[in-house]
């Protein structure tokens, strides 16, 4: 089975359509899946339901699903750098899901393990916890939590052999994995593609079984997000 696609584009062909639940990997502008973000824009799908730790900055990453209005609802842990998200939810035109960071993470990771939902004290005594069941296990109080199963992951890794094993690169490594294990059908964007045995297995963060369709994009942008700098002394 050939996993590596030409590029972005025909990557996306016949999986993705109005209305969708869609992982995307990513911290910040951290190891986020540029050039699939992109062929997906270009797509034009949209009502889009995506799960993602934020939705980039204006005009980079998934803020620019945001600029031409192809998200719905975001469901996401953090919303800081995007004042066009802030815009758009205010004025009641984008749904939001604010999720806290572990819950999400860990909403992702039940979903790529199949397991339904799961018991957690965060949020409990809070917003986060209206609506939903609780239940107390010795003597504390835990709010239950039901795990994502999105339709398509898109996420971003460092190198892939052309059997899907991946490789992230340090920080990178965020999300990406819990989405992809979650994904009913996984995307990957790889800086680097490699023959199928030439990783060492013990070197593998993520294997094959849950990558379906490989791109690569060996000079991603990569934007930092937010630069700070030392002044040098004296200056």
């Amino acid at each position: 089975m050939n996993k590596v696609y030409p590029d972005a584009a025909s990557a996306l062909a016949g999986i993705v359509k109005d209305g969708q639940l869609l992982a995307v990997g990513g911290f910040g502008l951290c190891g986020i899946p540029e050039a699939l973000i992109d062929a997906l824009q270009a797509t034009g799908v949209k009502n889009l339901t995506v799960i993602s730790n934020n939705a980039g900055v204006d005009g980079f990453g998934l803020g620019k699903l945001l600029n031409t209005r192809q998200i719905k609802k975001m469901i996401s842990s953090y919303v800081g750098e995007n004042k066009e998200f802030e815009r758009q939810y205010l004025a009641g035109e984008l749904e939001l899901e604010f999720t806290p960071q572990g819950t999400l993470a860990e909403k992702l990771r039940a979903g790529g393990a199949g397991i339904p939902a799961f018991f957690t004290k965060t949020g409990v005594g809070t917003i986060v916890a209206e609506g939903k069941e609780t239940r107390e296990f010795d003597g504390e109080t835990y709010v239950m939590e039901r795990a994502l199963f999105p339709e398509v992951a898109l996420v971003k890794a460092w190198k892939a052999d052309k059997s899907g094993n991946l490789i992230f690169r340090r920080t990178a490594r965020n999300f990406n994995p819990a989405a992809a294990m979650a994904g009913k059908l996984t995307v990957v964007e790889v800086e680097e593609i490699v023959e199928t045995g030439s990783i060492d297995p013990d070197s593998v963060h993520l294997p094959g079984i849950y990558v379906h369709r490989i791109v690569h994009n060996p000079t991603p942008e990569k934007r930092i997000e937010k630069r700070t700098i030392t002044e040098k002394a004296g200056a």
